[in-house]
């Protein structure tokens, strides 16, 4: 019989951080075998950190801001032609389909791109510690914000609104993609810093295993690389020199399929970096442990292996893509499911060992005791529970036989809310809470108010999701302003009254949500420095099933799962298996297909 080790007394928390986080010895040393940062290369590593995470969260609240005028918009009300009346706002937003671009790209590829390339630079260099380049940190921080600016320009001019898919043959300006490029170019270079680091100090502790949240994180910044391969082709080889007038056409179709290439699994990338506070920080912040760092490894490997290789299951629509393909897709697809699951049991898990720490009892009981008042947990948690009804409904998007029943309605935008604008964004948004306070030294302004922005957001979200997903599954059509149609009649008789008002009612309660969690992050940035930032640690969780330090005495599965440049490689050979087949034939037949602007 295995005996599970009993939890050591939790420490206690100073005074002013009562109801945040718990300290934890790791939080402020490096792992054996790991060499402490300096003080001056901590200071600038987490000063670009912290210029990383206040980009991201400015793009999320101009986007948050525009998003109400979506939801309000599938709830029968149209503002954006009352807007195209006001001069000021006008040049603004001009038209639905601008604000949707701006929406989509801000909140979907900046606040991400920023917040990701910031959490998981610093958290594995903190980690492994050694000398990083810091110089060269700064750099990549500068360029991805370059790229941001260039790509701003058109949208803002209402010369790129192409939403965020880089669907041709709709064209935008060339200066739009390059600045995408260029941000992507950027991360690429936050991946290879990360990975060196990682390579340096594993030749500096030899047969060592690799901390468990530098794993996660090399896992991540590996399984991004072999995904983003297709955008990269996209736009450098086709869009880019299309877009410039370089050639007179594009192959709408070779466009798509590169670009699902990493359309997909980008949404891996921006949930992985909030699976890694799951497994690592949650469950010190409940008062609990981490499960199993074994197990922990293998979903992260899988991941990496299986993430990349799903694009087709977005294609289902597209002819000249043989139906072999598409079914390969869909049940590598599934595959993916089975990380998610380990990641459900792992994480509750964790949650049912921290409440029943703290006297939680019953099957279901325990779950009174979690500790709520916590607003950094208490987000992460409903970030998960969100997260439930969006992976299963994400079965139905990659399903043959019911993604066509939803393909291009309002479903699709509502299960995307419940994913990436829930799991993903209220996990960001909850890491915040403590990861803010530990760069700058200046305390949590609000926390009540802080708690009561996440359970806003939870249930703003669940009422678009309901009522978007009601009316996809009506008939709605995604990416419309169907609050300004010609034909009201047609909507009249979906009988969709009550999702349309779910719907306008969602946009109202996250824009309360937005508007109390960005008051809270930007007073508590524009705060007076209180304190060393060290007083707010990293809450690193200990575990009950450890993978150890040497991997000579390691599980099986530790020792399985630790080449992830090998995994990675395995990724790359099985996605170049399942696509060169379905782009060979299409580069070999290319369609050169002129540009048009529709807006």
């Amino acid at each position: 019989m295995t005996t599970i080790p009993t939890r050591p007394a939790p420490t206690r928390y100073p005074p002013e951080l009562a109801g945040q986080i718990e300290a934890h010895p790791l939080s402020l040393t490096t792992p054996a075998g790991g060499t402490t940062l300096d003080t001056a290369t901590l200071a600038s590593l987490k000063k670009v950190t912290q210029y990383y995470v206040v980009v991201a969260f400015l793009a999320l609240f101009i986007g948050v801001m525009i998003g109400p005028l979506q939801a309000l918009n599938y709830g029968g009300v149209d503002l954006y032609t009352t807007i195209a009346k006001i001069p000021v706002l006008n040049a603004i937003l001009s038209t639905y389909y601008q604000g949707l671009t701006l929406h989509g790209v801000l909140n979907a590829l900046v606040f991400t791109q920023f917040f990701i390339s910031g959490w998981m630079l610093y958290l594995p260099l903190r980690e492994l510690g050694g000398k990083p380049n810091m110089k060269f940190a700064w750099f990549t921080f500068w360029m991805m914000t370059a790229g941001l600016l260039m790509a701003a320009v058109p949208l803002l001019f209402n010369r790129a609104t192409v939403l965020y898919t880089l669907y041709p043959p709709m064209q935008g300006d060339a200066l739009f993609y390059i600045g995408a490029a260029i941000m992507v170019a950027a991360s690429l270079l936050v991946f290879g810093q990360v990975v060196a680091v990682w390579l340096g100090w594993k030749r500096a502790n030899p047969g060592r295993v690799t901390p468990i949240v530098s794993y996660m994180s090399v896992a991540t910044w590996i399984m991004w690389f072999v995904a983003s391969l297709g955008l990269v082709v996209e736009v450098v080889a086709l869009v880019i020199p299309w877009s410039l007038g370089w050639r007179s056409g594009i192959d709408p179709l070779l466009s798509r399929t590169l670009f699902w290439w990493t359309g997909h699994p980008i949404v891996y990338f921006w949930l992985l970096p909030a699976y890694i506070s799951w497994y690592a920080f949650l469950p010190r912040q409940m008062g609990g442990r981490m499960v199993s760092e074994p197990l922990t490894r293998l979903a992260f490997a899988m991941f990496v292996i299986f993430s990349v290789p799903v694009g087709l299951h977005h294609q289902y629509a597209d002819p000249n893509i043989n139906n072999t393909w598409k079914t390969i897709h869909m049940f590598l697809t599934f595959l993916v499911a089975v990380p998610s699951l380990l990641t459900a049991f792992s994480v509750g898990a964790a949650l049912e060992d921290s409440a029943r720490m703290r006297g939680g009892s019953g099957l279901f009981g325990w779950i009174r005791r979690l500790n709520w008042g916590n607003a950094s947990a208490t987000a992460q948690v409903l970030a998960m529970i969100s997260f439930i009804p969006g992976g299963a409904g994400g079965i139905v998007n990659a399903s043959l036989a019911f993604a066509p029943v939803v393909h291009n309605t309002a479903w699709i935008p509502g299960h995307f809310h419940i994913t990436v604008g829930t799991a993903t964004t209220l996990s960001f948004m909850g890491i915040a809470f403590w990861l803010v306070p530990h760069l700058t030294g200046k305390r949590l302004v609000a926390p009540k108010l802080a708690l009561t922005s996440v359970w806003l957001w939870f249930w703003g979200m669940i009422l678009m999701a309901v009522g978007m997903h009601w009316q996809g599954l009506a008939g709605v059509p995604r990416r419309a302003l169907v609050s300004a149609t010609t034909q009201p009649q047609v909507y009249d008789a979906m009988s969709i009254a009550l999702p349309k008002f779910l719907t306008a009612a969602s946009g109202i309660v996250l824009l309360a949500a937005g508007l109390a969690f960005f008051y809270v992050l930007f007073r508590t940035l524009l705060s007076p420095r209180t304190e060393d930032g060290e007083a707010t640690p990293i809450p690193y969780s200990d575990a009950i099933s450890t993978a150890g330090t040497e991997l000579s005495r390691a599980s099986g599965l530790v020792r399985g799962t630790e080449s992830l440049l090998a995994l990675g490689l395995l990724s790359l050979i099985l996605t170049l298996l399942v696509y060169l087949p379905v782009i060979g034939p299409m580069i070999s037949n290319y369609q050169m297909v002129p540009g048009q602007r529709i807006w």
